[in-house]
């Protein structure tokens, strides 16, 4: 990639960063940027309370937004910025609201809900053209047994904004979808705000892809495109276990990209990153979601090492050289080494002694690295979505074949002899 040109210090404005995209921080911070922190909430949701996000020293400044749009934009505006970049799901209509205002490089206001709200999402996609699953917007539990009863088959029951597979329920009969309902509809998310609504929708069956891209003046890259690979496990039907690299030659890409694309045109993103969760049916691609913000599970960094580039540094170059991105957005991409993710699921819960299995997974001749997020003597939860999960495996090698066969003995490791803990509860 062509080195981004500088003339001296800019100001970033960030909203909702936190650790999942202080990467992203970082590189703008890299680029000779101040970067600013605008916090969408008054108070850090729990999510990112328990973790050091690596911020110390990074962050210029801390602005908090306490409902007052107009105040807010006064208070950004007197660092005057650049750019408003939005930095986590949270962040995508405020960052939408606080650009315009200030006449920044922005998608604007019109469609900023339907880029956050999932059941808007796919209506708004639906209008412009584009296959989309079957979906209701649950208003009560009766309407939603009917509604399923006359689609039939497998319903998917999600709150209509939150992240991480947070309360997201697969249901085989109208009963489950009511329960599911009700057990969603005024839960606290993990954003530490209560669900504001609940969306079904008709379960899609296939092959499910994430394509990463970062857009500008409307035209947009993919950066990276990865494959699910998915098990059953701890009640949890279609738990996310790994992520394949799809290379820039698969034949799959082409549909999947032209979709995305599409998916961005539909939302008026027109800057910034994106990340689309693709389901590849036998009708062809359905949108699952999309949210515009940068992809989480560090897999920026996966993209890196894979291809020599990610959603940060494209986002970057974006906002702050976006001649160089135009010239360079059509540049094919070739793969330097091929990579594959594994998030490993626990099926057991109590405080962790070790992994006894640990080193042969360490053996493993792709093996990049190993990020534990449980350590021994911590709480070790059972694993039911991606933030209850214990470690990532990073596999890594020229040839796909052997990522391939170590990806499935790292799933053959994980399970209950994976796990040494003391359980918790009477007797212990």
């Amino acid at each position: 990639m062509t080195a981004l040109n500088h003339s001296g210090p800019r100001t970033v404005v960030m909203v909702d960063v936190y650790a999942p995209t202080m990467r992203l921080a970082r590189a703008f911070t890299d680029a000779g940027c101040r970067v600013v922190r605008l916090r969408s909430t008054v108070e850090v949701p729990y999510l990112y309370q328990a973790h050091d996000d690596g911020s110390d020293g990074l962050l210029a400044d801390t602005i908090v937004h306490t409902g007052d749009v107009e105040l807010t934009v006064k208070a950004v505006a007197a660092h005057q910025p650049v750019a408003v970049v939005t930095g986590g799901e949270l962040g995508v209509e405020l960052a939408d609201q606080v650009s315009t205002a200030l006449g920044l490089t922005s998608n604007g206001t019109k469609l900023s809900a339907a880029r956050r709200d999932k059941y808007q999402q796919i209506e708004a996609i639906r209008a412009a053209g584009l296959p989309v699953t079957p979906q209701l917007l649950v208003t009560d539990a009766d309407e939603l047994v009917r509604w399923h009863a006359d689609h039939g088959g497998r319903t998917v029951v999600k709150p209509v904004r939150s992240a991480a597979n947070d309360h997201v329920a697969f249901c085989d009969t109208p009963q489950q979808s009511a329960a599911a309902y009700e057990a969603t509809a005024n839960a606290v998310n993990i954003f530490s705000n209560r669900n504001e609504g609940v969306v079904a929708q008709q379960y899609l069956r296939g092959t499910e892809y994430v394509v990463n891209t970062v857009s500008r003046d409307g035209r947009h890259r993919v950066t990276d495109l990865w494959r699910y690979v998915k098990i059953s496990a701890n009640g949890v039907r279609d738990r996310i276990a790994a992520a394949v690299l799809v290379p820039p030659d698969a034949p799959e890409r082409e549909v999947l990209v032209g979709y995305a694309a599409a998916v961005l045109d539909a939302l008026e993103v027109r800057h910034g990153p994106a990340h689309h969760e693709i389901m590849l049916t036998g009708e062809g691609p359905r949108l699952v979601e999309v949210g515009v913000r940068l992809c989480g599970a560090d897999t920026a960094a996966q993209a890196l090492l894979a291809l020599g580039e990610s959603q940060v540094e494209r986002t970057v170059q974006a906002y702050l050289d976006p001649a160089t991105f135009l010239a360079e957005i059509d540049t094919p991409q070739r793969v330097r080494r091929h990579v594959a993710m594994a998030f490993l699921t626990s099926p057991v819960t109590g405080t962790l002694r070790g992994y006894p299995l640990l080193e042969q997974v360490r053996a493993l001749e792709s093996l990049h690295e190993v990020q534990i997020a449980v350590q021994p003597g911590q709480l070790l939860p059972i694993t039911v979505d991606d933030t209850t999960e214990p470690m990532t495996v990073i596999l890594s090698h020229q040839d796909p074949t052997v990522v391939a066969r170590d990806l499935a003995t790292v799933n053959w490791l994980d399970g209950h002899g994976f796990y040494d803990v003391q359980p918790i509860g009477p007797g212990t």
